[in-house]
């Protein structure tokens, strides 16, 4: 018998992969207005598991994106449940609680940001990371297509409320916008056209800069770690230039 919980996560992941791969590649709404890459999802290729870029896509985000998410998840509540995770509340502090919304998206985009870094040192990168960069050209499904290792690492980021608290809520927030907007940022288009207007902010440019070049723009936009830190590639010749060199120092080339 299904699991209601892994099945109810594979609907949600196949509602927001589904969905814009029918939109943005299947159906083709849009065409190709606000495609990052105008080259087609691979049909065809040896560095994927099941040659096809799509099927790829779907197996690692579906067999184990999926099942770490619910183990996570699981994890979470029966430990609210028993005592282990302090249960914050509404009633008893209602400041927290709702300060909590905020602080879980910029407590992510730290996580990421440095978890993302770890997995471009050469061994992590050659072993797990490497698969996530089969797409060079991303769709949607490619969010969340990763090294069941990578998985644990990434989904990792929930384990902070063993320390800080949470209400189910929380837990719900954390998970599903962490996961969700994986698929978002990786549909390859910029957004998503109505009427003749971008109506809906969808991948960034950003992220897609980081699929082209690896070396650069490892965090997401929330907070601007990338130019703290010495990554950010914004397009520029002198930002590419000194990405090259960054390549070359991680390639040993």
């Amino acid at each position: 018998m299904d699991c209601p919980n892994v099945s109810a996560k594979s609907g949600i992941d196949d509602a927001g992969g589904g969905w814009s791969a029918f939109v943005f590649f299947i159906w083709r709404g849009q065409g190709k207005t606000l495609q990052y890459d105008a080259r087609p999802l691979m049909k065809n290729g040896r560095q994927f598991t099941f040659s096809g870029q799509v099927r790829d896509n779907m197996f690692w985000t579906l067999a184990s994106g999926v099942t770490f998410w619910t183990a996570y998840e699981v994890l979470m509540f029966w430990a609210l449940a028993n005592g282990h995770v302090t249960l914050l509340t509404w009633s008893t502090n209602p400041v927290w609680f709702v300060a909590f919304f905020f602080i879980i998206p910029m407590w992510e985009s730290f996580y990421f940001y440095w978890i993302h870094r770890m997995l471009h040192i050469p061994f992590l990168y050659k072993t797990v990371h490497a698969l996530h960069h089969r797409n060079v050209n991303v769709g949607p499904w490619s969010g969340l297509s990763m090294h069941p290792v990578e998985h644990i690492i990434y989904l990792g980021t929930v384990l902070i409320h063993f320390v800080i608290g949470a209400h189910p809520l929380h837990i719900l927030l954390h998970l599903q916008y962490y996961t969700l907007t994986a698929a978002t940022t990786h549909t390859g288009f910029e957004g998503m056209v109505i009427k003749d207007k971008n109506r809906l902010a969808l991948g960034t440019f950003h992220h897609q800069m980081h699929h082209r070049y690896f070396e650069c723009n490892y965090g997401g936009l929330e907070l601007p770690w990338d130019k703290f830190f010495g990554s950010f590639h914004d397009g520029t010749d002198e930002a590419d230039a000194k990405i090259k060199e960054r390549r070359k120092r991680f390639t040993n080339s």
